[in-house]
């Protein structure tokens, strides 16, 4: 068994399975929830659990954070009780979330203030990625960190990239995201056109997917739309507020993104008409609606 201890912040349908796997490995895993029953799952597997960040982190000498939104993440990290509070200097903060890297570099400064360092690591692979162990791992940060911190993450996922320093993580996050969502909606409309022309979707699909436009989105987000099953893996909400990080890097760049526009709106559309909590491939519905 490991002698490393590990803090885990964030159980939910990716955090969950993730812990779980550390757990497995043999950590010591300490975990926060501000649900009893989002721990449960954990403790039976043998993990403990902590009242606050701050006494999950005076336990750990690694902490991991996979919270939902960019507030989350300093609330947990910075607020009162939170990881800052506990943390022995030389802990080193993980942060798996998908947040701001402006914001991200402030929280690594506040860290290190009290010799804490931190890694922003964001994943793509979704809940089946969590599941299996195969997500892919973008990493901000110092690299003798990450080198540090790689035995725990190797348990995590299957391709572990250092991107650069604190907040590059967060950025090559945010391009995956923006390629993923342009992806989607040319999968949406694909599908929607040829629907409309007379094809079966799901030939289509399995037409397109044996030449140069097929991709991993195409095969999981456009077999869920031929198939009309809408029901979530990560719910669209997430990808809406993802997509609000990716226009904000891009106002600071001065870069446009004239496909992420159409995309914003037809999301936009989608929380509006009660699919928040539906998954990504519902957007073909909205497509659909289009009329020239």
């Amino acid at each position: 068994m490991t002698t490393v201890n590990v803090g885990f912040i964030g159980l939910g349908v990716m955090g969950r399975p993730m812990a779980l796997h550390l757990v497995r490995a043999g950590y010591r895993v300490h975990v926060y929830a501000r649900r009893p029953e989002a721990a449960a799952p954990l403790v039976s597997a043998g993990a403990s659990t902590t009242a606050t960040p701050a006494e999950l982190a005076s336990q750990s000498g690694v902490v991991i954070t996979m919270v939902t939104t960019t507030a989350d993440v300093e609330t947990v990290l910075l607020g009162p009780d939170g990881v800052l509070s506990g943390a022995r200097p030389g802990t080193i903060v993980i942060d798996m979330s998908t947040i701001a890297p402006q914001a991200t570099r402030q929280i690594a400064e506040r860290l290190a203030e009290r010799q804490v360092r931190m890694l922003d690591a964001p994943v793509t692979g979704g809940p089946a990625g969590a599941e299996a162990a195969t997500l892919t791992i973008m990493v901000g940060g110092q690299a003798e960190v990450l080198e540090e911190a790689r035995p725990i993450l190797e348990h995590l996922g299957r391709q572990i990239v250092h991107m650069g320093g604190n907040g590059a993580g967060q950025v090559a996050k945010a391009c995956n995201q923006l390629a993923l969502l342009i992806n989607a909606e040319g999968v949406a409309e694909a599908l929607a056109l040829g629907t409309r022309c007379g094809l079966d979707p799901r030939r289509l699909r399995e037409a397109l997917l044996g030449g140069i436009a097929s991709s991993r989105v195409l095969d999981v987000f456009g077999g869920k739309m031929a198939e009309r099953q809408f029901t979530p893996g990560m719910a669209t909400r997430l990808y809406d507020k993802d997509l609000s990080i990716v226009l904000d890097l891009a106002r600071e760049a001065g870069q446009a993104l004239p496909a992420a526009a159409v995309i914003r709106a037809h999301l936009d559309r989608m929380v509006a008409d009660g699919k928040a909590h539906q998954d990504l491939a519902a957007l073909i519905e909205t497509v659909e609606r289009l009329e020239r």
